[in-house]
């Protein structure tokens, strides 16, 4: 899959677009995305924008309708096959996950659907799911059309502030950004999935992930790492090269 990828986007950016569309899908067809480095591909993909060998307009558009189809397609499997579906045997092996899902599509369906599509786990899962619990086409519909227009530049963002570093003419000041713009986006992740983690604590079960980080030792690690992001993107935003690297951004925008 990711050899055929690659000779796709050697080719030419009309090939590196259906290769986004062809990610975007897998990413989001039922149970593949679970195997899948999708996030790694679009990524990867998203350097391609920032470098300005993609169009970034056309690369989203691409990564709509793939985004579109995998969730239409796999929303279709879980309706008509729902009965074979839950006595496969992978099934089984995931009911946890399942069975959270399916908790979450019964209270809170809008919410689940949209902001599922930007969790890992629960991407390939949500729409084959909701197709299971014979979720009325005017519910899921919706928020799935605002959840595939957000997701393919948010994965793609990685990639593309990526790109546009390496056009940055090569000087002392542009190797210090660019490492100073490493270490800031490194923060923030950081910063993020801690914080994340502060307000799942209560409701995260007991692993060894829980019992390395509790919450009390969550409490102070999470602020401490948000207040260390802030201050790197205040002194990354202060440095020489960023006027240089926003207009190389904005050239990306707006398809320059």
């Amino acid at each position: 899959m990711e050899a055929l990828l690659e000779q796709f986007i050697t080719q030419s950016a009309s090939w590196s677009l259906v290769a986004i569309a062809l990610v975007a899908f897998f990413e989001s067809l039922a149970l593949v995305g679970l195997i899948l480095p999708g996030t790694v591909m679009m990524a990867g993909l998203g350097a391609l924008i920032g470098s300005g060998e993609v169009n970034f307009w056309h690369a989203w558009l691409a990564g709509i309708v793939g985004c579109l189809l995998g969730d239409w397609i796999s929303f279709w499997l879980g309706w008509r096959f729902k009965g074979p579906l839950h006595r496969w045997s992978f099934i089984k092996k995931n009911k946890a996950l399942l069975d959270k899902t399916e908790h979450a599509l019964h209270k809170h369906s809008v919410f689940t659907i949209l902001v599922g599509r930007f969790v890992g786990p629960t991407r390939p899962l949500i729409p084959m799911v909701a197709g299971m619990l014979d979720l009325p086409v005017r519910k899921f519909l919706p928020p799935n059309l605002v959840g595939c227009l957000l997701w393919p530049p948010f994965y793609f963002l990685p990639g593309i502030l990526a790109g546009a570093a390496i056009d940055i003419p090569d000087d002392m000041q542009s190797g210090n950004f660019k490492w100073l713009l490493l270490l800031t986006a490194l923060l923030l992740w950081l910063a993020c999935w801690l914080c994340w983690r502060l307000w799942r604590a209560e409701k995260a079960g007991i692993s060894r992930l829980t019992r390395l980080l509790p919450r009390r030792r969550l409490l102070w690690l999470a602020p401490v790492m948000l207040i260390l992001a802030i201050a790197a993107v205040v002194v990354l935003a202060q440095h020489p090269s960023m006027p240089i690297y926003l207009n190389i951004l904005g050239n990306v925008i707006r398809g320059h």
